[in-house]
């Protein structure tokens, strides 16, 4: 955790982090009815998307075209997540579980677009209407890799006192994790999304996602849209 965050933190419990007040339930709750509207909103805008990505993976591959992997949601609890699949059906049986790579040789062809687009996010909508995700919230690790990190860095499970997110403040921000430094840097900004989450950060850091498929620099996205971050944590 770098000074910035610690400035924001106060001893609150094993989690370290701020009570919340009346004010941040009532934004809980906002959010909540916030993330269901717009969650079948997109999830209807998008389904012609979905179902030809996926006609298009299970064309361009063998195994299905959506699959679902158990990751750590708030407070830790697991559940699955669903995607659009961009690697090879069952690679990790000879790559064992590990992160993605530039290059990876395990990520399909039509997976290298869809993963350079956000489109094989897309069915996570599904997990926001069931309430397991937020739109906006911490990127949410899977349990093998997670149980490993918090032994490493102190204040990892920080991040899951919320509920995780299709997009969120590190992910706009900041590239996918290659090494424990990265997952550093990426914590920090989680704790600061934690700490200053409300209605008006969720959608500016929704703004930021489109700024963000369309390639434009996490500086620009961070200027732009005054994200409460320092500069360091995005060089």
């Amino acid at each position: 955790m770098d000074s910035t965050t610690e400035a924001f933190l106060v001893d609150a419990g094993p989690a370290g982090l701020v009570c919340e007040s009346s004010s941040r339930r009532i934004y809980e709750r906002v959010k909540d009815l916030l993330d269901f509207g717009l969650g079948v909103i997109l999830l209807v805008a998008t389904a012609p998307v979905i179902a030809a990505a996926a006609l298009l993976v299970r064309l361009t591959s063998s195994g299905p075209a959506i699959y679902s992997q158990t990751r750590l949601g708030r407070g830790g609890r697991r559940y699955q997540i669903y995607k659009l699949r961009t690697m090879y059906h069952n690679c990790e049986l000879k790559s064992g579980i590990k992160w993605a790579s530039k290059g990876d040789a395990r990520i399909t062809p039509l997976g290298r677009f869809l993963r350079a687009t956000h489109l094989d996010e897309l069915p996570q909508l599904w997990n926001v209407l069931r309430g397991e995700m937020s739109l906006v919230g911490p990127r949410p690790e899977r349990p093998e890799i997670a149980d490993k990190l918090a032994d490493a860095i102190s204040g990892y499970h920080d991040r899951t006192t919320v509920k995780p997110g299709v997009t969120g403040l590190a992910q706009i921000l900041l590239p996918p994790d290659t090494n424990m430094d990265s997952v550093r840097r990426k914590l920090s900004v989680d704790q600061i999304y934690v700490l200053n989450r409300s209605v008006w950060l969720d959608a500016r850091i929704l703004l930021g996602t489109w700024l963000h498929v369309f390639k434009v620099p996490p500086t620009w996205i961070r200027g732009l849209l005054a994200l409460p971050v320092e500069d360091e944590s995005i060089r």
